[in-house]
């Protein structure tokens, strides 16, 4: 998958010392990309929009 137009955000939880913390590209078209924000020429991982929100909606606590 061809990530090279991806506009990466970091988590607005995350502080300016690293830490762990990870990065997403939700610009793309039919697809919402992850990766580690320690290693952005590392792997990514590509989800569903739709399976993206549902993630973050159980994380997050929401029914």
């Amino acid at each position: 998958m061809d990530l090279t137009g991806a506009e990466w955000r970091k988590s607005t939880r995350s502080n300016g010392s690293g830490g762990n913390c990870v990065e997403v590209a939700g610009n793309l078209p039919g697809v919402v990309a992850v990766r580690d924000s320690k290693d952005p020429t590392g792997p990514a991982l590509a989800f569903a929009p739709a399976a993206w929100r549902a993630f973050v909606t159980r994380v997050a606590g929401r029914p």
